[in-house]
């Protein structure tokens, strides 16, 4: 992240804290000033950012070197004040006691959003209840009804717009590694619900090892969206502090199981230093990765055994995979839904094998996506897809 964006970010959560505001509405404030902060700032112009709080209450201001038309302030996950022109204010209510966001940058976005789907769910199980019971009124409200079904379809939308910036929010972008290309393609079961339990992780760590997780939490929805930012969140925390490799799956089940109980997720791990192509795996649960070299047949990797998730009995990784990543190999990790769109899972990986084996001059960047077209040509089962890729470009 660029730094003066950086800080503006701090300002906010600061100011935020300051006034009271609930992590929730700072999430979207947050949110709302980065979406027309980084473009800005990428283009060479000023952000002139003023935070002012008096009586319980937080009014920032953001000025810009362009004006802002009020479409796009529509299209903005929190709104402010109606109007056309270079500077936007937003006025927010506080008071309430508010724990400082944290330092972290990465940690505080995470938290904004957990906080941000704690509220979705809490409205959309508000709605449902509302629902019922005009359902069980009389015929005399049926036009009431009728109206609700109606707000019932914007708000739905709504929330969609909504989502989909928290799910372009939650899944990161590849960090830049010299030796390495890094890719991605995410595909919701809905495209009008976006939110699924299908994420993944992947940052630099201190020794300059790339690490990856990638997560399948159980459920569909909000709550299992919520499940999986909680494992992949409990993973990253776990492996900056050090923790054993082998461990991390199992360590975090034992951790979750008094915060989420029922939480119930399948993790793969992978652990690639850029510099000699050497990589671990470690495998919870999850679907075998495969490898494609420069010249060979592709190849599904031996499945760590026995292999449990994060909330299933006895979770973990007991035995580790390791491999020599080449220049010109690249390895693809997926969830379930690319290989099952059509009911059988050994089908699927075979024909992934042929498709993956086709495609291996194919540029890193758009191998992902084109991997989960070809494979969802017939869906018989629908499923939340995530597909990474990891390709060694040369010695580091």
């Amino acid at each position: 992240m660029r730094p003066d964006l950086a800080r503006i970010r701090r300002r906010l959560r600061t100011a935020c804290t300051q006034a009271g505001v609930p992590a929730d509405e700072r999430g979207r404030l947050v949110l709302a000033v980065t979406l027309l902060a980084e473009p800005a700032l990428t283009a060479g112009e000023t952000v002139d950012l003023a935070t002012a709080a008096s009586d319980r209450r937080l009014a920032v201001t953001v000025r810009l070197d362009h004006a802002v038309s009020q479409g796009s302030r529509d299209a903005l996950p929190l709104l402010p004040e109606r109007g056309d022109g270079d500077t936007l204010t937003w006025h927010l209510a506080g008071g309430r006691p508010a724990a400082p966001a944290d330092a972290d940058d990465d940690r505080a976005t995470r938290e904004e959003m957990l906080a941000l789907v704690a509220r979705a769910a809490t409205l959309d199980r508000e709605q449902r209840d509302l629902k019922h019971e005009l359902a069980e009124t009389n015929s005399g409200v049926l036009a009431m009804y009728v109206e609700l079904e109606q707000r019932d379809e914007q708000l739905r939308r709504a929330h969609a717009a909504i989502f989909r910036e928290l799910e372009d929010a939650l899944r990161p972008r590849p960090p830049a590694v010299p030796g390495l290309e890094l890719a991605v393609h995410y595909s919701p079961t809905d495209q009008d619900s976006p939110t699924g339990g299908d994420l993944y992780d992947w940052f630099v760590l201190p020794d300059g090892h790339v690490h990856v997780t990638l997560v399948d939490a159980v459920g569909h929805g909000v709550t299992s969206t919520r499940h999986a930012l909680t494992v992949t969140h409990a993973i990253r925390t776990l492996a900056l502090e050090g923790h054993p490799f082998q461990d991390l799956i199992a360590h975090a089940s034992h951790t979750l199981a008094a915060i989420e109980p029922g939480l119930m997720a399948t993790v793969l791990l992978a652990r690639v230093d850029p510099a000699t192509g050497r990589t671990r795996l470690a495998n919870g649960g999850h679907p075998e990765p495969l490898v494609v070299t420069g010249t060979g047949p592709a190849r599904l990797l031996p499945a760590p055994l026995p292999g449990r998730g994060v909330g299933f009995p006895d979770p973990g990784s007991r035995e580790l995979v390791d491999l020599v990543i080449e220049p010109g190999d690249t390895v693809l990790l997926y969830t379930d839904g690319l290989v099952e769109s059509r009911k059988d899972i050994d089908e699927g990986q075979a024909r992934l094998l042929d498709l993956a084996e086709a495609n291996r001059t194919r540029p890193t960047a758009a191998l992902p996506r084109e991997l989960v077209t070809r494979m969802h040509d017939v869906v018989l089962h629908a499923d939340d897809t995530v597909v990474l890729a990891l390709r060694r470009t040369s010695v580091a």
